[in-house]
């Protein structure tokens, strides 16, 4: 049976208190991306800064750092680890959904492939604009 995993990443708009990650983030397009996550695959996790490939009911604290304020080696890192999380949690033939950006996919696509599994990123080149149209097109 190939399952569906959707990859949501995280947002700079976080609650004050330590919460569910699901709940933590509240900007609109990571709860849309998150709501879309939930409706369409049988897995979601969030891709965070801090935390990496965090289960949408883990409870986690605020914090104020981006991949893209990161040196390119504690990116690569960052991917790394969370490329061997995913060891854990997905199996070839997976179809794995990316509601992304660029930082957080770099070396996570190849290494998911790597595992057989199949990828998409269904919001590939969209501004947040965009990706918001795109996400309430495809909610149900």
């Amino acid at each position: 049976m190939v399952r569906r995993i959707a990859l949501v990443s995280c947002a700079s708009q976080k609650g004050s208190r330590p919460a569910p990650a699901q709940d933590l983030y509240i900007s609109d397009l990571f709860r849309k991306a998150s709501t879309y996550a939930s409706q369409t695959a049988d897995e979601w996790y969030i891709l965070s800064a801090k935390y990496g490939l965090v289960p949408p009911n883990r409870l986690i604290s605020p914090y104020n750092v981006t991949l893209k304020q990161l040196p390119a080696a504690e990116r690569r890192a960052w991917a790394a680890r969370v490329a061997a999380d995913l060891r854990r949690v997905i199996k070839a033939g997976d179809h794995v959904v990316f509601l992304a950006g660029e930082a957080y996919r770099a070396g996570l696509v190849d290494a998911i492939r790597a595992q057989g599994c199949t990828v998409a990123v269904p919001m590939q080149g969209l501004g947040i604009g965009q990706q918001l149209h795109w996400l309430n097109e495809h909610l149900k």
